[in-house]
């Protein structure tokens, strides 16, 4: 595991059921196989290859967290500021390893994503109708920052080229302010 640059920033936050504490940072290149690895053993989330966690912990670390507990990685959060709207956050990915889940751990790597992103006014996702966990840790987010929750269609089953994916709601968060 490498340490993180002194220009980034990063939290230590107290979990709730836990003397431990964790910390929130953007992730390296080097957090990339720990990344696909949480991807992975979530049993939940569209595995990619590897080399794609590789690469967007590298290329994305400033719309990305990444969580640890005593130096363990327990979790991440996938993002992306859109290239047509820079003040949008794309939330690709969001995983909690299951030692850390029902403490809050998404919701938080989502706020410290969020206030280190000033130029932030807009966050969206995409869930899939059945995945209520999601659902509920972004409307939980939305009302947190005093915002609206938007959803409607963005891409439907016919979209995708493998059969067994189910259609992917947008749902857009506004208005944002940081630190809100």
């Amino acid at each position: 595991m490498t340490t993180h640059s002194a220009d980034h920033h990063s939290s230590t936050e107290q979990a709730p059921d836990s003397s431990q504490d964790l910390q929130i940072r953007p992730p390296s290149l080097a957090d990339g196989a720990d990344m696909w690895r949480l991807a992975r053993d979530s049993g939940t989330l569209d595995l990619n290859t590897s080399y794609a966690y590789l690469l967007l912990a590298r290329d994305f670390a400033a719309s990305s967290r990444l969580v640890l507990q005593d130096g363990e990685a327990v979790g991440f959060v996938l993002g992306y500021l859109r290239p047509t709207a820079p003040g949008t956050l794309f939330i690709w990915q969001i995983a909690v390893d299951a030692s850390q889940r029902g403490k809050q751990v998404a919701g938080r790597m989502l706020d410290a994503l969020l206030e280190d992103l000033p130029q932030v006014t807009q966050l969206e996702t995409t869930i899939t109708e059945d995945n209520t966990a999601s659902q509920r840790l972004f409307a939980s987010f939305a009302r947190r920052h005093g915002a609206e929750e938007r959803i409607e269609p963005l891409i439907t089953e016919q979209h995708f080229p493998d059969a067994g994916h189910g259609a992917e709601l947008l749902h857009t968060i506004s208005p944002l302010h940081a630190g809100s």
